[in-house]
């Protein structure tokens, strides 16, 4: 456990005066900037993983938090996986009384308007196209695929190297639903200062951080998983960037709801996770032990 103090005084002394300085002197949260900060803030996570291994316990970095580029099926299934959550989450939020199927994406630009000035507006209603909605959707999930595999997965790897590469190895000993549980609740408190200033629950930052810590605790299982059978947090680091990079789809062809309810961090999203949770604890209680 020692080494786990260590980790988390680094990672959470690190990551939350990183914020606090940003705050001071920056103030905005919705600037280029920010977009910057949040890049570094996702490798802090790495950094104090390798100062822990490596240069606090002398202990050696590649294999002991797996980093291994050799590629099984369960890479596929981490690469895949996150599309298919946003889908059951989109058509779990069909259910809700105050949500509709939205074919001319209308919902999904409303979410962002108080974002843009009144020429993108203009301009964004002009994409507004309701023939082909379903074509977007294709395009669109195509193009998570592809980021998440990527530029996106390269980002996440910096959390992932840390959550699912260091701190998962350390919790082994509780087994895996409680390392995976507390690897959540961690990691879901690790954003709070981010929610805070507005980062995907803009509207409810109080209560999103509450959310956020429901959202990463639910997920953690599932990514734990695809880490353990796939012996490499590289796939993890493609399952985190994808899943970053299909959130719109879980939301892009809905009208109402709001962020509490509708997309992937919402209740939506939980109740999906809820029932890929109960299909992975079905999986290894009957086909396959960890």
């Amino acid at each position: 456990m020692k080494k786990v103090l260590w980790y988390l005084g680094l990672t959470f002394g690190i990551s939350w005066t990183g914020v606090f300085l940003f705050f001071l002197f920056v103030g905005r949260w919705n600037t280029r900037g920010a977009f910057i900060f949040s890049i570094c803030y996702m490798f802090v996570p790495l950094i104090s993983s390798i100062i822990v291994q490596k240069f606090i316990f002398k202990e050696p970095v590649k294999e002991p938090l797996g980093i291994s580029f050799k590629i099984n099926l369960w890479w596929l299934i981490g690469w895949i996986l996150p599309v298919i959550f946003s889908c059951i989450a989109f058509g779990i939020a069909l259910l809700f009384p105050d949500v509709s199927f939205s074919s001319d994406m209308s919902g999904f630009f409303e979410r962002f308007l108080d974002k843009f000035t009144p020429s993108q507006i203009e301009a964004i209603k002009k994409l507004q196209i309701k023939p082909m909605p379903f074509y977007h959707f294709f395009f669109a999930t195509i193009q998570s695929l592809f980021a998440g595999a990527t530029i996106n997965a390269v980002a996440a790897f910096g959390e992932e190297l840390g959550w699912r590469g260091f701190l998962q190895k350390e919790l082994n000993f509780l087994g895996f639903w409680k390392g995976a549980i507390i690897t959540g609740l961690i990691w879901g408190l690790w954003h709070a200062p981010l929610i805070i200033q507005g980062l995907n629950y803009p509207k409810y930052p109080y209560i999103g951080v509450f959310m956020m810590i429901v959202f990463t605790t639910l997920l953690s299982p599932l990514f734990s998983f695809i880490r353990i059978k796939s012996n490499s947090v590289i796939t993890s680091a493609i399952m985190h960037g994808t899943l970053n990079a299909s959130y719109g789809l879980s939301i892009m062809l809905l009208k109402g709801g709001n962020e509490l309810t509708v997309g992937i961090t919402g209740l939506a999203g939980f109740i999906a996770l809820f029932i890929l949770n109960f299909i992975l604890w079905l999986y290894i209680k009957f086909c396959d032990s960890i």
